[in-house]
């Protein structure tokens, strides 16, 4: 179980505390968003998170600084950052990778990073010890589908969906036959993510992937919760999806 969360939304404080509970209601893994002001691949819903947080005064320094924090109490749940080039470019590749490494960063994904363009981070990435987690999409084939497994390292993200997060439901169907052709290049772990609306889509996906990745449902119970219930919603919800796919 993979869950996606924005790095402070709605606010630093509150983000460190469902960032800091989410694994004790049965996280395997943590995504963490680094916010953006322009998140051309997430819907409405992480588009909101994303200036929530920003709003908030959220930096990548500050999300490396929450992850870091976490690492106080946890140093075996497995971190990804998850996020848009341009904030890692101004920060600077190679200090990125470095301070990254030293928080305790686990994998590194880059939604609008390209195997063409992504040689820089890459290397730093690679020198650091941090995973480059690459997504594969529905029109990932051939030569290409190769090509984007390469390099690629810890788990492959599959997009369920031609199009933005939380927008469009699951067709488990296509995404089983995608995995068995994605299976046939690489060794890699595949987590699928982006159209998981509901436990049962989960429990549908769990079945065929290694993978769940739910966002969009934990980033809308922030929006629609009031501040001092927040991180108890996000639990409920995390713990349920948890003891579905158990």
């Amino acid at each position: 179980m993979v869950s996606y969360i924005v790095a402070g939304d709605p606010n630093q404080a509150i983000g460190q505390e469902i960032l800091d509970s989410l694994p004790k209601a049965g996280v395997d893994i943590v995504e963490l968003g680094i916010p953006f002001t322009d998140p051309m691949a997430d819907g409405p819903t992480i588009q909101a998170a994303d200036i929530r947080a920003l709003n908030a005064g959220m930096t990548l320094k500050k999300t490396l600084d929450m992850v870091r924090a976490f690492r106080t109490k946890n140093q075996t749940t497995p971190i990804i950052l998850m996020g848009y080039y341009n904030p890692v470019y101004m920060y600077g590749a190679s200090k990125f990778a470095v301070d990254a490494a030293s928080v305790g960063v686990d994998g590194v994904l880059l939604v609008d990073l390209p195997p063409e363009e992504d040689g820089e981070i890459k290397s730093e990435l690679i020198a650091s010890g941090i995973d480059l987690i690459r997504l594969i999409t529905p029109t990932s084939t051939g030569d290409r589908l190769k090509k984007l497994v390469k390099d690629a390292s810890g788990f492959l993200y599959y997009v369920s969906i031609a199009g933005v997060t939380g927008t469009t439901s699951i067709d488990v169907q296509s995404v089983a036959e995608k995995i068995k052709e994605i299976r046939e290049v690489s060794a890699l772990p595949i987590a699928v993510g982006f159209g998981i609306r509901t436990v049962n889509d989960a429990k549908d996906v769990s079945k065929i992937a290694d993978g769940v990745v739910i966002g969009s449902s934990f980033v809308s119970v922030v929006e629609k919760t009031i501040e001092n219930q927040i991180v108890n919603e996000v639990m409920r919800a995390a713990q349920s999806y948890a003891d579905a796919l158990a």
